[in-house]
Formats: structure tokens, sequence, C-alpha cells
């Protein structure tokens, strides 16, 4: 067997720990209460240690590839790295929200050397500010939530004609996108107190790569997945979190559940095997679950399932990405063609019971 494949392997048996820890006497009754103290009784400083070091070294066999069978070789590395990156950015979320190890503070410490400090991002604490504390309370609220502003500035405004729109799609594979994804993480590696080592920890990341796979790992396993693809393939997660731009209004006295059913979106809800293929490459670790998350962001993505099964989807469950007026991005066209109009209200949310 390939010392690649044996390699991948090896990092998929790793990520297992997590899993199966987490897994193990899982409540089947008792709503969140249950679920809740199921996490708190599991949750630990170990496995998600591991659960990283799986992702890396799964990162490790695409590059070995990458130094094999030619251009295919290049390929397969660059969109295997792509995926873990994707994988370790939404692993690292969830210590964003303190619900990745038993404690805040060894959370925050392996997302900042497993994942902050050699992608080159912001400091978690940054964040966590700009997730927590300016997304969550206003998703799709123009001019605060700083998700949608990111989805603005790409070019998705009312009005926008089909060729700009469809570059909006693309956003980080345009030159537009893609020069500035080069100047932000620039900035991220610049010398500053607290965060002097993000652009060594870089460095020392491209030179694992060039030692284990030479310099088609460096450029196949590392520079193209991390400047191009990996960006893609989260901003393609982004636009399916939620009805960006034509959330439905939530009707007087509405639960938080039912004020995010209706800004949230649930991909894929009745194509099982789609759900896993995005659930195991571009919407990993409950983030194909966004309702989930985003009625209870203290769920770790484990149980978030279990959670959506318990709550009912939200009102817009679409059956495809691309093609379809019924479509995410058929509807964000539409909505974005409209004239404004007022929020409509939320009607009865949908439970498991009743679908």
């Amino acid at each position: 067997m390939p010392l690649w494949l044996v390699t991948a392997v090896a990092g998929v048996a790793l990520r297992q720990a997590d899993r199966l820890w987490q897994a193990a006497q899982r409540p089947g009754h008792g709503g969140l209460p249950a679920l809740m103290r199921h996490q708190r009784a599991r949750s630990n400083d170990i496995t998600p240690a591991l659960l990283m070091a799986g992702q890396w070294t799964q990162i490790a066999g695409c590059w070995m590839l990458a130094d094999q069978l030619g251009p295919l070789g290049w390929c397969a590395a660059a969109i295997g790295v792509a995926v873990q990156l994707r994988h370790l950015q939404e692993v690292s979320h969830f210590a964003v929200h303190g619900a990745l190890t038993r404690t805040r503070r060894v959370g925050t410490l392996l997302s900042e050397a497993l994942v902050h400090h050699p992608l080159g991002f912001v400091p978690l604490t940054v964040r966590r500010h700009r997730h927590v504390r300016d997304h969550h309370p206003n998703a799709t609220v123009a001019g605060i939530d700083p998700n949608l502003a990111e989805l603005t500035d790409a070019g998705l405004t009312v009005g926008v004609g089909a060729g700009r729109f469809a570059l909006s799609l693309i956003h980080p594979l345009t030159p537009r996108g893609a020069a500035a994804n080069i100047s932000a993480l620039a900035r991220n590696l610049r010398p500053v107190p607290g965060s002097r080592l993000r652009a060594v920890t870089v460095a020392l990341v491209l030179a694992l790569a060039y030692t284990v796979g030479g310099w088609s790992a460096v450029v196949f396993g590392w520079l193209i997945p991390r400047l191009l693809l990996y960006p893609q393939l989260a901003w393609l997660s982004l636009l399916v979190e939620h009805t960006w731009f034509d959330p439905a209004s939530a009707p007087p006295g509405a639960t938080h559940a039912e004020l995010e059913a209706g800004r949230c979106l649930r991909l894929y809800p009745r194509n099982r095997i789609l759900a896993v293929l995005a659930a195991s490459t571009w919407l990993p670790y409950g983030d194909l679950h966004h309702f989930a998350h985003s009625a209870h962001p203290g769920v770790r993505w484990n149980h978030l399932p279990a959670l959506e099964r318990q709550l009912g989807l939200p009102y817009y469950a679409p059956g495809a990405l691309m093609l379809g007026a019924s479509s995410v991005v058929g509807r964000h066209r539409q909505a974005l063609q409209a004239k404004p109009e007022p929020h409509r209200a939320l009607g009865p949310l949908a439970t498991s019971a009743t679908k």
C-alpha cells in the first residue's frame, strides 16, 4: 500500500476517536437538556487534539501524493488539502463558541496552534468577537452583520447583473477576490504584539510540505489550496448558511428558534447522498445543520443532527445548490432582482412530528 494512502488512512483513524467518544451513550430522548448534559459529560481536551492531529496527518498524506502520479497527483492533493483546511476552519469554529473542548482556554490554544497560526488567520479572539457578537445576533441585518457585508462587497447587491452575479459566486477564484484574500493573509502575517509567530508558523508549514513532497507539495499541497480552493469552499458554505437577501420576519413573540427558522436554510434535506457528500467535504462538522447551530450555538457538531430532528427544518429547505429557481443560487438571484418588500411573517415552525 502506498505510503501516502497509509498516512491518509491513519489520519482518518485518529479523527474517529472524537466521534466515537461523543457518540457513546448518547441519549435518544430528553430534548436539548439531555443533549447538553451528554455533551458536558463527554467534553474533554484529548479527543479534539487527536481530531486536529488527524486532519494534519491527512494533509501530510496529500503532500506525499502531490509528489507522485504527476498532474493527477497534483489535482488530487490540491483538492484534498483544500477540503482538510475547510474542516480545520469548521472545527475551530466550535472553539470560537467554547464547545470544542472541556476548557475554553485549551480550545483556544489548540485552535491557535493547529489552525489560526498555520493558516494565517486572525487571532481567535478577533474571530470570536466578529462571529459571536457581531454575526450571530445580527445575521442577515444589513449594516451590522459582517458576513452579509462580505457578500455585498463581492457584488451581491440589489439589481446585480447576470455576469456580475455569476462572478460573485466564485469570488475567491476571481482576480479581485484572490487579491483580497492574499492581501488579508499578508496583513495577518505582519508581526504585531501578541501575533509575532504567525509568519514563522506558516513558513514552517511550507518547509514541512517541501520536506515531505518537494515543490509540488508546496504549490499544489499548500499555496493553491490555501489561496484559492479552500477560500472558494468556505465561500460556498457562506452562501448556503442564510436566506441572506430575503429573510422572513418572525411573528411577535417568536422564539429564538423561530427567528432563526426564517433567516437560515437547510440544504439537501431529502437527498442523503448529496447531504453526506457535502458534510464530508465543503459543509463539514455540522455546517450542513446551520439552522440548528444558529438556534443553539453552544451545541457541538456531533449533536446537531439530533437537535435538528427535534427542531424540524427551517421554512426554506432547498434540494439544490445551483440549478433551478428553488435552488439556493436561484433564490438569491430572485431576491436581488426583486424590488424591496416588507419581510414576510414566519409561519409555524415545522417539527419532526409533522413532517
